[in-house]
């Protein structure tokens, strides 16, 4: 089958869906621009901030497209074959993925820009509220160790694709260099439109591109910047407590829009490389249904380890947690909440894509960052030549680095928040101990877990991210059902996401638990495990008791 003609129809059913699906799920929330949103009923220029559809977009973009999207795609279409991961990610960011996101953006919006947590308890009561709470902090420990961990290795050793292509220049210290400049770069944009206020194109027309000078600015001073994995590792998290407590029109919203264009041409180069680069599927379609290991059955854990590709819990937070407190008008939500994850869906599809074409020898050993940045790379020299190979390879590892970047300081402001509800501590004080409580776990991980650790805990957070998005569409199912409208399309694919998430939480619980030794990686991670499959099983049966409940009262006469 054509590659091209392959993409062109992944593309057609994105397009189709944002018109036709997308549009019928936006009529079951009635929108209406005349409801007033919480960004412009509390603007309090910190964290409730109207903002323009465009530039928001840029920003949530920026912050839900992290190393997922890319990284399990190409380690499931190594395991099982491309053609199941493509019709995972098509079907499921469609019809799931995407309605997940609308939907925790819409119900956040319309309950006052809360959390899911707030809402769940608002929903199914004060105790399921806790549960859910205690399950998203567990969730955001996991991703923000991971996350730390990797950015730090590849500001010490630069990412593998950047080590093997002979390059002049400290790889690490030109990643580390290059996003310290594009951090830099994102307090100047967001200093000058608070305090000069120029049109938002002039901004566009000189930071964007000052944002790919930095990559190239990089390789220059890659000397600069060289510490130790477990020093970057620490100065990532300060910076992730100064970016949860700035305000966001400082930080939050110029980052996410200049990372957003990061994503956009990574995009545009892999469409570029796509369509004109004639190359050939390599790979098969179809490898088995078992593999092997602890996680090599098809079902289910092909749905795990594509994770964001198709849909991320994860997204929720960022959709109730940010994003809903700059949403200027609810006509918006269809374009941020709807329209990211299916454009996120497209970079799973690229990401896919780096595998298919390369020959089966050529993959043996190499880590998924290592293929994409090499994918990347190779469309990029239809623009660039082939003689700047490794400029261009440079570019897919910087942009790889800036996506995993981008998502650590949105997890310090969620955890922070989920904080300050929970406590109902408002004000610096509180802000500051809810972004400490944060990240204590995450700093003792990084100084004492060990260089690479955040692979003992991927598996669990693609299990857990994926479980806390079918979490995230049964509170809204029980809020969609007490407010008598349909409930379909959230109910079914919370129940094929539950079913799957619980599935494989409970392989990975049994397992982790045998291969413990003591007081170990595997113990914690077991009993993690264990304890969100618990808070999971009672937040369902909570729902189910508040839904028989519910109906119950809805067949009981009114004069009764």
């Amino acid at each position: 089958m054509s590659l091209a003609l392959l993409a062109l129809g992944f593309a057609t059913l994105l397009v189709a869906a944002y018109r036709l699906y997308g549009g019928w799920v936006a009529r079951q929330f009635a929108i209406d621009d005349a409801r007033t949103t919480p960004a412009n009923t509390v603007n309090d220029g910190v964290d409730f901030v109207p903002t323009g559809s465009f530039y928001l977009f840029a920003q949530h973009f920026s912050a839900i497209a992290a190393a997922g999207p890319i990284a399990g795609p190409i380690i499931a279409s190594q395991a099982f074959g491309w053609l199941p991961c493509l019709l995972w990610i098509g079907f499921g960011v469609v019809l799931i993925g995407a309605v997940h996101d609308f939907s925790s953006l819409a119900a956040s919006v319309r309950h006052g820009a809360c959390s899911i947590a707030e809402i769940t308890r608002e929903h199914l009561g004060r105790r399921a509220g806790w549960a859910m709470m205690g399950f998203i902090w567990i969730c955001l420990i996991y991703v923000i160790v991971a996350f730390a961990d990797i950015t730090a290795g590849t500001f010490v050793a630069g990412t593998e694709e950047l080590q093997q292509t002979g390059v002049r220049f400290n790889p690490g210290g030109a990643v580390a260099a290059a996003s310290v400049m594009y951090l830099l770069l994102s307090i100047t944009l967001g200093l000058v439109q608070r305090y000069v206020n120029p049109p938002l194109w002039l901004v566009t027309c000189i930071f964007v591109p000052l944002t790919f000078g930095a990559a190239w600015l990089g390789t220059l001073v890659s000397d600069w910047l060289v510490m130790s994995h477990v020093a970057w590792g620490l100065l990532i998290l300060a910076y992730c407590c100064v970016a949860s407590m700035v305000p966001v029109w400082a930080l939050l919203q110029p980052r996410g829009y200049l990372g957003g264009f990061v994503l956009y041409s990574a995009l545009a180069v892999g469409v570029i490389g796509i369509f004109f680069g004639g190359y050939e599927i390599r790979q098969p379609a179809f490898k088995a249904w078992d593999v092997g290991g602890m996680t090599g059955q098809l079902f289910p854990f092909l749905f795990v380890t594509i994770a964001c590709g198709a849909c991320s819990g994860f997204h929720g937070l960022v959709c109730s947690g940010t994003t809903s407190k700059q949403v200027n008008r609810e006509s918006d939500m269809k374009t941020i909440g709807y329209g990211a994850m299916l454009a996120e869906g497209f970079v799973a599809l690229i990401a896919l894509v780096t595998v298919m074409i390369a020959a089966q020898d050529g993959l043996r050993g190499l880590a998924p960052g290592t293929i994409y940045g090499n994918g990347i790379g190779e469309f990029m020299t239809l623009i660039v030549g082939k003689q700047n190979r490794a400029f261009a390879v440079t570019f897919g590892a910087m942009a790889f680095s800036t996506f995993v970047f981008d998502t650590l300081d949105v997890c310090t402001r969620l955890g922070r928040y989920i904080v300050q509800e929970l406590t109902g501590w408002r004000g610096r004080t509180g802000a500051l101990a809810g972004t400490l409580l944060t990240v204590a776990l995450p700093v003792y991980f990084i100084s004492y877990a060990g260089q690479g650790s955040w692979v003992k805990f991927w598996t669990l957070f693609g299990a857990s991210n994926q479980l806390l998005a079918a979490l995230t569409l049964l509170s809204i199912t029980v809020w969609l059902y007490q407010a008598r409208q349909r409930i379909a399309f959230t109910l079914y694919p919370m129940l094929f996401v539950l079913t799957i998430t619980l599935w494989a939480l409970v392989k990975l619980t049994i397992a982790n638990l045998q291969a413990a030794q003591g007081i170990d990686v595997a113990l914690i991670n077991g009993v993690a495990a264990a304890a969100l499959v618990v808070l999971a099983l009672y937040l369902a049966i909570t729902a189910l008791v508040k839904l028989r409940s519910e109906r119950k009262s809805s067949l009981v006469p009114e004069n009764a």
